[in-house]
């Protein structure tokens, strides 16, 4: 007899099981208004207006690392990547549930230094918490919260809704958090062979900071609606901003062309890249963790946003046809390959 065929997670990557899993998901209600696909789900919230959803899971190990990762820090960070979700569909946080895996390693104080962190960013962002779950845990410190928003249905804006000749949009800048990351990984190397060391952070304030306390983009949500723009098609980079471009052409049915030249790059994520002997383009492309916006608008737009201090505009959508390219800095044109983040 032959053994069941197996395929390894890894194989498919995040995506991929993503996909697998929705080949057997059925909707039974017409309240559920998009399903999984999305930065959040958006289902009916009556009176006229939509309920967005949105949950994300961090895991110690995988995603933080407590040798170097304040308690504080961790708790304001986890309610931000979910808030970046609901920016990213143009939706404003409203209520969030909390629920902990709990280590016999963590004591009562522990928890309150994470809460303090929650709090914060519950103050920061004007969001109700409103209940959650407490487990044990036998593999370290998981933290799971679901975000609800809200929005009119005429603002919800979807990874979808890119057309030929919008303009590829970026707020703030990248790669920052990734070489944050890299900063932390390397101190933390020299504490385990020197515990006598103390780290040396004091030159990179501005990267770590983007990799230990990240800010969700909901200012420029804010701004957006101040000028009047509803933009085509937005996601949040969380994973890296050659994936989240994939991501909005794929579900769009469209190409992409960027710029090496326009891609913001903080001048301290630039500097530590070189100290590193990294190309910063590459931090900036596969990094992820930066939580800022991407998005697309018309070109009618333009004007309203040409001058704007903290969004930059790096390319354009082009036909299906053309793919995903970006001009180099000597002008060559190269296929757009997204290596960021591996789930699994």
């Amino acid at each position: 007899m032959d053994s069941p065929k197996r395929t390894e997670i890894g194989d498919l990557g995040e995506f991929g099981l993503i996909e697998q899993i929705k080949k057997g998901v059925v909707i039974h209600h017409a309240s559920t208004y998009k399903g999984i696909g999305d930065d959040a789900a958006v289902v009916d919230g009556g009176l006229h207006h939509k309920k967005l959803i949105s949950t994300d899971m961090l895991l110690e190990g995988i995603h933080f690392d407590l040798s170097y990762m304040p308690l504080t820090h961790l708790g304001y960070k986890a309610v931000t990547v979910n808030v970046s979700d609901i920016a990213a569909m143009n939706g404003i946080p409203k209520q969030m549930t909390i629920s902990l895996g709990l280590s016999n390693r963590m004591s009562v104080e522990a928890v309150e230094a994470l809460y303090e962190g929650i709090h914060a960013a519950a103050k920061d962002y004007q969001i109700d918490i409103v209940g959650g779950d407490t487990t044990s845990s036998r593999s370290g410190l998981v933290i799971s919260i679901t975000l609800i928003g809200e929005l009119t249905p005429d603002n919800i804006v979807y990874r979808n809704g890119a057309k030929e000749g919008d303009i590829i949009c970026l707020s703030g800048d990248i790669g920052g958090a990734y070489m944050g990351l890299q900063i932390l990984e390397r101190e933390k190397e020299v504490f385990k062979s020197d515990p006598n060391m103390q780290p040396k952070l004091d030159k990179y304030p501005y990267i770590v900071g983007r990799q230990l306390r990240p800010k969700a983009r909901m200012d420029v949500i804010y701004e957006l609606g101040d000028l009047d723009i509803l933009p085509t098609s937005m996601i949040d980079v969380s994973d890296g901003l050659a994936s989240e471009i994939l991501h909005l052409c794929r579900q769009s049915q469209k190409g992409a062309c960027i710029y090496e030249d326009k891609l913001p790059i903080e001048k301290e994520t630039f500097e530590t890249a070189a100290e590193f002997n990294m190309d910063p383009n590459t931090a900036a492309l596969n990094g992820g963790e930066d939580y800022e916006l991407l998005f697309t608008i018309g070109q009618k737009d333009y004007e309203k946003i040409k001058n704007h201090d903290d969004i930059t505009t790096i390319g354009y959508i082009h036909s299906s046809d053309l793919g995903e390219v970006m001009v180099t800095n000597n002008k060559n044109t190269v296929e757009l390959t997204a290596q960021g983040w591996a789930h699994f």
